[in-house]
């Protein structure tokens, strides 16, 4: 047995690749795999793919896709603070190490292993923090258990809050909207109808049925919602043809159409029982047509499919009205300089604490009818 890094996951025969503790489709091979193909992340993009395996055999039984950062860009937990702190103290913050599903802000297994291959991996990463000078290593959106295992090991612990959708064995999309107080899902009902009355209507596409053309439609939208906030996509085409190729069965593509023009597009990757709202864009300006694509289509897709939840991206307290409700979420980080260590733990304790009180207060304006209301 020995630890060993591989320049990139195509070095990882397919066989070989490892499962673990609520793994899914963001870290296995052929997603990571495509990030590296089409150039999204390796080359100049400031994320340099180096997973780090425990390997016995020469096989690889355990695996945590890491990279090496040379910014914070892509990641969705923000540690901009902390790099201006380095600064002002004269030390260099990156490059860093982060272990992640790049540009991918949804909890899963990041220690693809089990616990104790787990433990070697936290070794290692620690290990390589230190062996080659870097500020710190970071574990992003690992799930509760390996969350737990990182802290145990000595890791910082940081919390924060998506909001999630959960099945509560729903017949329909009208049994959804019965379950929420009636301000709530008149507002739902109101935005839907907008929509509507603009003479907009989806249709979804699912595996291989999702086209050329709508790729390229897909894309297109993508990358206008981008450009209008002055921003360009971490993702291109060709990543998109590629996981449309290799991940057909877990692609879900919401197009919107108006006067017989595309004009929008929204991306969902099914993965088990839970769909993820991944990417979306638009060509034109339709009142409400974002919570249309990006959450009443996942929405009733979940529904008729009986999964058992629906995550619809990162942040958002606008999805509490629609039915998400807060769900936790976890990274763990190694700070070297044991001075920086301190003065982040003493942070992250009141950051904690805030986060507690602010999920609190978010249940309490819940979307769902209280015993009062029924």
């Amino acid at each position: 047995m020995r630890l060993r890094l591989y320049e990139g996951v195509a070095a990882i025969a397919r066989p070989a690749w490892p499962a673990g503790e609520g793994a899914g489709v963001f870290v296995g091979r052929e997603w990571l795999a495509a990030l590296e193909e089409t150039g999204c992340v390796g080359g100049a993009s400031g994320w340099r793919p180096l997973p780090l395996a425990v390997e016995r055999d020469g096989r690889a039984e355990a695996l945590a896709p890491a990279y090496l950062k040379q910014h914070n860009r892509g990641e969705y937990v923000f540690d901009w603070a902390w790099s201006e702190a380095y600064a002002r103290a004269g030390l260099a913050y990156y490059p860093k190490l982060v272990v992640a599903s790049p540009f991918t802000p949804v909890t899963g297994g990041r220690l693809l292993g089990g616990a104790e291959d787990q433990a070697r991996l936290i070794d290692g990463l620690r290990q390589l923090a230190d062996d080659n000078g870097l500020s710190s290593a970071h574990v992003l959106f690992p799930s509760e258990v390996e969350a737990a295992r990182l802290e145990q090991a000595g890791w910082l612990l940081r919390e924060g809050v998506q909001f999630h959708w959960r099945n509560r064995g729903y017949a329909g999309f009208d049994d959804f909207l019965n379950a929420l107080s009636r301000d709530k899902r008149k507002k739902i009902r109101q935005e839907r109808r907008k929509v509507a009355e603009a003479g907009v209507v989806v249709r979804a596409q699912e595996g291989k049925d999702i086209g050329e053309a709508d790729w390229r439609l897909f894309y297109r939208c993508y990358r206008q919602t981008y450009l209008e906030h002055r921003s360009a996509p971490y993702l291109n085409l060709d990543f998109f043809r590629l996981i449309g190729e290799r991940l057909a069965d877990h692609c879900v593509m919401f197009i919107a159409s108006r006067g017989g023009e595309d004009i929008a597009a929204s991306l969902c990757v099914r993965d088990g029982d839970a769909l993820y709202g991944r990417y979306w864009g638009a060509l034109d300006e339709v009142p409400c047509l974002h919570f249309e694509l990006c959450y009443y289509q996942g929405l009733e897709y979940a529904i008729a499919r009986g999964l058992q939840s629906f995550e619809g991206g990162a942040q958002g307290e606008h999805k509490l009205a629609r039915g998400f409700e807060p769900a936790r979420t976890f990274s763990a980080h190694y700070i070297a300089d044991a001075r920086f260590r301190e003065a982040i733990a003493s942070w992250l304790g009141r950051e904690r604490a805030g986060v507690a009180g602010y999920v609190e207060q978010l249940f309490s304006h819940s979307a769902y009818k209280t015993l009062a209301q029924e």
